[in-house]
């Protein structure tokens, strides 16, 4: 398919006509609307779906906002945006966007004020269990690797992820409703089963502006005129089998791609079709996602030499990026008792290879060098009888010694486990949200926002749960308005 531009002159009739034409309908779209409207223009939306929500609705909608939030206060914490800023600088290493951060910590709060305000509801309170999600009503949990080292010894960690006031994995429904109801209410104008196909401009050339769209509609190809610009807001692209394999082929063998059937990649491609710059498509979330139950964490991941690689302690996305840099095998060791509620808690499916009521008797069944699992626990062991873990740091409340009887999990990817993947790659956007060129400067009229965009979330191996959705919220809202108010100009 391709994606090239259309001249204006070519179009014939318009369809239709609105300041903002926002492509996509997850929370980034829904946003980018909604402050588009407040700041006074007329909107369109263009989703591919029937429906809206895009990827936000399939997701458990953590919120990943600090800095000192009304909910982080109620229950206690008093984050500061510096050990924000410094948290997500450090854990999304060289490719970290120090304006965007910079923005994003300072605004965690009144982003969350935002939210309430449309309805969007929080909880005053915290679920203190390790978990990936809160299947409670309950709202601040750790998401991320800050309370893990070697983030813990440099910023003051605090709970960031944000979960709505709701029962179960029902986050993403809830939200994307709210959202929905909210954008239904400005009477913007919502345009379902519409793809998109190409962006229109006035001209080819250095003057070059966008100013509408082509879609497909009801069969048939449609133009709709954008006044001030368009907001690209149609996901990543892991459903897009050439685009994964061409930037980030480690995310196709044995692993799982989430996210909605229309993560295609079309807006970064619309992009790219007129002069934008996409940077950090090589990198994307990947996940071990090990706990619950939370007692697995007692347990010691070791690679094919039989040595560990990580603290496992940390965020369950930062070891699955770790691990897939291992050699294989990748088993998890742990003792039979911390095994616990593992075959009905647990999301990993990674089977069980081996078990052993002596350690020769695990060791014998295990595809490892001699000697070294041996060598391994009984450094771990050591470490753990006076008091610390020397290699890795794993916090002390997670230091147990491992003994028989044991039971190893085959964590190798292709062997059963679960690895869970989307992309972080997209188009280059100022901190307003304005598409920037290849050329230097900006596309004029055109904006994106959520993961067309590259925004906060750089790495995997740094990420943490409720930065996309966050990020998607936070950087759709700011693009709807910063786009809406070039019309005042």
């Amino acid at each position: 398919m391709s994606f090239a531009p259309m001249l204006e002159t070519d179009v014939s009739v318009w369809s239709g006509e609105s300041d903002v034409v926002v492509v996509g309908f997850g929370g980034a779209g829904a946003c980018a609307a909604i402050a588009a409207a407040d700041a006074g223009a007329s909107v369109m939306v263009m989703e591919a779906a029937s429906a809206s929500g895009g990827s936000t609705a399939l997701s458990s909608a953590e919120i990943y906002l600090g800095g000192g939030t009304k909910i982080q206060k109620a229950v206690g914490y008093e984050d500061s945006v510096e050990d924000v800023f410094g948290y997500l600088m450090d854990s999304n290493g060289p490719q970290a966007d120090a304006e965007k951060i910079r923005s994003y910590a300072e605004g965690g709060p009144e982003h969350l004020d935002w939210l309430m305000s449309l309805g969007v509801p929080f909880k005053p309170s915290e679920l203190k269990e390790r978990a990936m999600m809160a299947l409670t009503d309950d709202c601040l949990l750790y998401t991320g690797s800050e309370n893990a080292w070697p983030y813990n010894e440099r910023y003051k960690p605090a709970p960031r992820g944000h979960n709505l006031e709701v029962q179960g994995d029902n986050g993403g429904p809830l939200l994307t409703k709210i959202l929905l109801q909210q954008v239904e209410q400005r009477e913007v104008a919502i345009h379902y089963e519409t793809r998109a196909l190409r962006l229109i401009v006035n001209e080819h050339g250095p003057e070059q502006r966008v100013v509408g769209l082509a879609v497909r509609q009801n069969m048939e190809e449609r133009y709709f005129r954008a006044t001030i610009g368009v907001v690209l807001c149609a996901g990543g692209f892991i459903m897009n089998e050439a685009m994964v394999r061409e930037y980030c082929p480690q995310f196709l063998d044995n692993k799982t791609q989430i996210g909605n059937p229309n993560d295609t990649g079309a807006g970064i491609q619309m992009g790219l079709s007129v002069g934008a710059r996409a940077i950090n498509m090589h990198e994307g979330f990947l996940s071990l996602p090990f706990y619950p139950p939370a007692t697995l964490t007692f347990g010691i991941f070791v690679n094919g030499q039989g040595q560990r690689f990580i603290n496992e302690d940390a965020y369950h996305g930062r070891i699955g990026s770790f691990l897939v840099n291992q050699s294989y095998p990748v088993y998890l060791i742990l003792n039979v008792a911390d095994y616990g509620n593992y075959e009905t808690e647990s999301w990993l499916q990674a089977p069980v290879v081996a078990t052993g009521e002596t350690l020769e008797e695990l060791v014998s069944e295990l595809k490892l060098p001699p000697g070294q699992l041996e060598r391994t626990l009984e450094r771990y062991n050591s470490d753990i009888a006076a008091g610390s873990d020397t290699l890795f740091h794993k916090d002390a409340s997670w230091l147990k010694t491992i003994e028989a009887p044991f039971v190893a999990l085959d964590c190798t990817p292709g062997a059963g486990a679960f690895f869970p993947c989307f992309t972080l790659g997209g188009l280059e956007t100022t901190v307003e949200g304005a598409v920037c060129s290849v050329n230097g400067g900006v596309i004029p009229g055109l904006y994106a926002a959520g993961r067309t965009a590259c925004g906060v979330p750089r790495r995997g191996d740094g990420y943490a749960s409720g930065s996309s959705v966050g990020d998607a919220t936070f950087s759709g809202r700011r693009a709807g308005r910063s786009l809406a108010a070039e019309g005042s100009l």
